[in-house]
C-alpha cells in the first residue's frame, strides 16, 4: 500500500498539485487524500470505499487507474491472506456474540403461542363434535324409547 500511496503522491506532486486543489476537485477530504499517499490502510472502515477512492485519484493524476486497482487487490490478498484462521474465527465468534440480543416476543407473534392456541382449538372443536353426537344419539334413544314406552302402555 506504501508503493500505491508514494505513486500517487509522485504522479500528484509532478503535476503541480497540491492536495487542497486535489480535494476540491475530487470532492474528497485532505485528510483521506493524505492517508491514501502515506499508506495509511487502517484508517478506512470499509475497503471498497477506498478503492473507489483510490481509483477516482489516480485518474484525477492522470496514471493507469485499473493497473493502480489491480495493484492494490494483490496488497489486500496478500494482507488479509496473511491473517491466521484462528483470528479470523475469533472475530467472526465475537461479531456473533455482540449479534445476540434478547429477543422480545409478543404474545401475538410468539411461536409457541401460536402452537397453543391450535392445541386448544383442535380439543374445543373435537368437544363441539363430541357433544353433537351425544346429542344426535340421544335423541335416536329417546324417540327408540317412546316407541318402546308406547307399545309398554299399550299393553
Amino acid at each position: 500500500m506504501n508503493e500505491i500511496g508514494q505513486s500517487l503522491k509522485d504522479a500528484r506532486e509532478k503535476a503541480g498539485v497540491n492536495l487542497d486543489e486535489a480535494s476540491k476537485d475530487l470532492n474528497i477530504e485532505v485528510v483521506i487524500l493524505q492517508n491514501i499517499e502515506d499508506g495509511n490502510i487502517g484508517c478506512f472502515k470499509d475497503i471498497y470505499v477506498l478503492k473507489d477512492y483510490i481509483q477516482s485519484y489516480a485518474k484525477y493524476l492522470g496514471l493507469d487507474d485499473v493497473k493502480i486497482t489491480d495493484e492494490f487487490n494483490e496488497y489486500l490478498f496478500e494482507y488479509t491472506s496473511k491473517i491466521p484462521l484462528k483470528d479470523i474465527e475469533k472475530a467472526i465468534l465475537e461479531k456473533n456474540k455482540q449479534e445476540e440480543k434478547p429477543k422480545v416476543v409478543s404474545p401475538y407473534t410468539n411461536p409457541v403461542m401460536k402452537s397453543r392456541k391450535l392445541y386448544y382449538a383442535t380439543i374445543y372443536i373435537l368437544i363441539f363434535i363430541m357433544v353433537v353426537l351425544a346429542v344426535i344419539w340421544s335423541i335416536k334413544q329417546i324417540t327408540i324409547n317412546n316407541e318402546i314406552i308406547n307399545y309398554v302402555s299399550y299393553l
